[in-house]
């Protein structure tokens, strides 16, 4: 039975892979609070301002992202690593003096091409890891990849948020750090030794332009119709779209409001934030917890409707009370509970979502359907950051609580007709 030390501390090759990504993680906890310090600090409350910015770190999840796939599969994915660390890390460097000299369509710019490069080092860092171990190995490396990744970002943004709440620290310090955070990964994963799996840089390029061109000529979009027609075909995908797409409409109907409602109540940019953001993201592992151990023997659509119903009333429930009290004490907990609701939506519909659909057809469902849930996303994010100019940001947030109750007991309805349907 492979153990956990076994891999972790016997294979030095893994070992360095995953202090790098602790390292990633925490970059990129940086990078998220330096963001919205530097939104707090040049706008302050606004969440259009806040949505204008972050909608630049989403777009090449969909722009760029298919392109990127078919490069990763062409190119040696330790080269791709490096290499997108290094001109990350050299893009960060530049955010400081861009924000000194007030150039924000330029600041806009450089954070865009960084996440872009970041759809390139993504999947490269999930390809790498069976060439690093052994196939026995396998699950428990995965399981230390995930288990970090989550653990990382939840005392990331704490730490985070503390750090870039420092007056002499700040958006451009955040920035400075992140920078660094590129570096240190890049040298970690540097000292990775593949042997007869390293290849030479020119091969690499080589094929790298091959790649490229060919994912030109098949164009996204075409894979994106390919992915949809799928999607629209199958009469239960179309449930798992359409639960997918609402959620994160309301995620990001949510979001930005959310943070400057939060900003207004405790009166920081990010030291309270990160605090309640860690309380939400402990809650989302509970809240998934408990559904893969509790909730096997019910219906997954009927865990949904119950999900949306609850996180729908936390949401409100959290808007009232920090609206009446600002402890946070009380908000965190309040974070907590939303976290644990929201959590097994996003099981259940992932465990539908491979139920459902075949295996040969996933990557381009996958890909559209990711697709679909940032456009939501993004939609979503502009229209409530608009309205945040006319309406009340408590207004917003209980109707967004509202309209996830409506849902849920929208899901209720639909799935007792289809009950009945298959029962007749």
């Amino acid at each position: 039975m492979v153990r956990f030390r076994d891999v972790l501390f016997k294979n030095k090759n893994f070992t360095l892979l995953w202090f790098a990504q602790v390292i990633s993680n925490f970059g990129d906890r940086i990078c998220q609070m330096a963001l919205i310090a530097l939104v707090w600090k040049k706008a302050p409350g606004s969440s259009l301002a806040l949505a204008k910015v972050m909608s630049f770190t989403m777009i090449p999840v969909f722009v760029i992202g298919p392109v990127a796939g078919a490069w990763v599969d062409r190119w040696d994915k330790r080269d791709v690593m490096i290499i997108s660390d290094l001109l990350r890390g050299f893009l960060a460097l530049v955010l400081p003096a861009l924000i000194l000299l007030n150039n924000m369509p330029l600041v806009y710019l450089v954070i865009f091409l960084i996440y872009s490069i970041a759809r390139f080092f993504i999947p490269s860092k999930m390809a790498i890891i069976p060439e690093l171990v052994e196939r026995d190995e396998l699950l428990v490396a995965n399981s230390l990849a995930d288990s970090t990744k989550m653990l990382g970002n939840a005392i990331g943004l704490v730490a985070a948020g503390l750090l870039v709440n420092i007056r002499f620290i700040g958006a451009q310090g955040g920035f400075l750090i992140y920078s660094l955070s590129f570096f240190t990964s890049a040298a970690l994963v540097g000292m990775i030794v593949k042997n007869h799996l390293l290849k030479h840089i020119k091969d690499d390029l080589i094929e790298a332009t091959k790649a490229l061109e060919e994912s030109i000529r098949r164009s996204i979009f075409r894979e994106l119709k390919e992915g949809l027609k799928v999607m629209w075909g199958r009469g239960d995908m179309k449930f798992i779209v359409g639960i997918f797409s609402f959620l994160m409409a309301g995620i990001g109907a949510i979001y930005c409001v959310i943070v400057t409602f939060i900003q207004q109540t405790f009166g920081n940019a990010t030291r309270d934030l990160s605090i309640l953001m860690l309380y939400l993201m402990v809650g989302l592992f509970f809240g998934t917890m408990f559904c893969g151990r509790f909730c096997q023997k019910f219906s997954k659509r009927k865990t949904i409707a119950v999900s949306f119903v609850t996180s729908g009333s936390a949401v409100i429930l959290f808007t009232q009370a920090m609206k009446a009290c600002s402890s946070l004490v009380l908000g965190g907990a309040l974070a907590f509970m939303i976290g644990i609701c929201v959590g097994p939506i996003m099981t259940s519909a992932n465990t539908l979502a491979h139920e459902t659909i075949p295996q040969n057809l996933r990557g381009r469902v996958f890909s559209a359907l990711e697709a679909v849930m940032h456009l939501a996303f993004l939609a979503l994010m502009f229209a409530t950051g608009f309205l945040d100019r006319l309406i009340d940001k408590t207004w917003i947030l209980a109707a967004s609580g509202g309209v996830f109750i409506l849902f849920g007991i929208a899901g209720f309805v639909a799935e007792a007709k289809r009950s009945r349907l298959l029962t007749s």
